[in-house]
C-alpha cells in the first residue's frame, strides 16, 4: 500500500507519516488487504485528500467508517461510486439538500464534485474489512485523522466544519471555534433522522452563507 497523498498536504502532515503509530498502522492495513477483501480499493484510500487540495479547503464533513459492502466506498465519507444504490444516510443528506436549496435529488451518489470544490469528506477511519463495520477502528487511523483536523484548525481560518451525530461532535474539541465555524446536528442515518434530529438543519445553505460572509465562493451542492 502506497501512502499516495496530494502534494499540497505533505508539508502539514508528513510528520505523521514518520511516527511509529503510522508505521504500525500501514503494516496492519497492508496485511489486511493481503489477507481479506477490504474497502475502499487501495488507490482510493486517500481520495479525501487527493480531491481536496489543502489550499482549496473550505468545508470539512466528518464521517466514521467507510461503507463496507462491495462497490460502495470510494474514499470520501458518505459518498458511493457511480451507479451504486444510495445508502440510507446519503438518501437523507440528499433529501435535506432538496428541502434546503430546492435542488433535485441526484442520480449519482458520488460526492467527488463536492471534494473538487474544497469539501474535505473525511472518515475518521479510512479503511474497513468487507462486511465488517468498524473492523479497522482503533488501529491508528483515528490518531492520524485527528491530527489532520487539528492541523486544519491551526493552519487555516474560516473553515466550516459540519459535525453530524455524536461521534463527529466529539471532534469539536480539536477545532479552534474562535477562527472557524462549526455546525452541529444529529446523524443523517434513519434512526436519528426519523426522530427529528436531522431534517430541517439547513446546513448546506448555512455553509454557503458563512463562506460568502468571509469572501469565499459558495459550494455548488447540486449533483448530476
Amino acid at each position: 500500500m502506497n501512502v499516495n497523498i496530494h502534494q499540497s498536504w505533505k508539508p502539514f502532515i508528513q510528520p505523521e507519516f514518520e511516527k511509529s503509530y503510522f508505521t504500525d498502522l500501514i503494516a496492519f492495513v497492508k496485511s489486511e488487504y493481503e489477507k481479506h477483501q477490504c474497502f475502499p480499493i487501495d488507490s482510493d484510500i486517500f481520495n479525501a485528500f487527493n480531491h481536496c487540495a489543502f489550499e482549496d479547503l473550505k468545508v470539512v464533513i466528518i464521517g466514521q467508517d467507510p461503507y463496507h459492502d462491495i462497490g460502495q466506498a470510494n474514499g470520501l465519507c458518505f459518498s458511493v461510486n457511480d451507479a451504486i444504490k444510495h445508502p440510507p444516510s446519503l438518501v437523507n443528506i440528499f433529501k435535506e439538500i432538496e428541502q434546503d436549496l430546492g435542488i433535485p435529488y441526484p442520480k449519482s451518489g458520488n460526492l467527488m464534485p463536492w471534494a473538487d470544490q474544497g469539501v474535505l469528506l473525511l472518515n475518521a477511519t479510512l479503511t474497513v474489512r468487507a462486511h465488517q463495520a468498524a473492523s479497522h477502528q482503533n488501529k491508528g487511523w483515528e490518531q492520524f485523522t485527528d491530527s489532520v483536523i487539528k492541523t486544519i484548525s491551526t493552519e487555516k481560518s474560516n473553515v466550516v466544519f459540519l459535525l453530524w451525530g455524536g461521534f463527529a461532535k466529539k471532534k469539536k474539541k480539536l477545532i479552534d471555534t474562535s477562527k472557524h465555524f462549526v455546525l452541529e446536528k444529529g446523524h443523517p442515518s434513519p434512526l436519528s433522522a426519523n426522530r427529528g434530529y436531522w431534517f430541517g438543519n439547513k446546513h448546506f445553505s448555512k455553509t454557503n452563507f458563512l463562506l460568502q460572509q468571509v469572501g469565499v465562493s459558495a459550494i455548488e451542492w447540486k449533483l448530476k
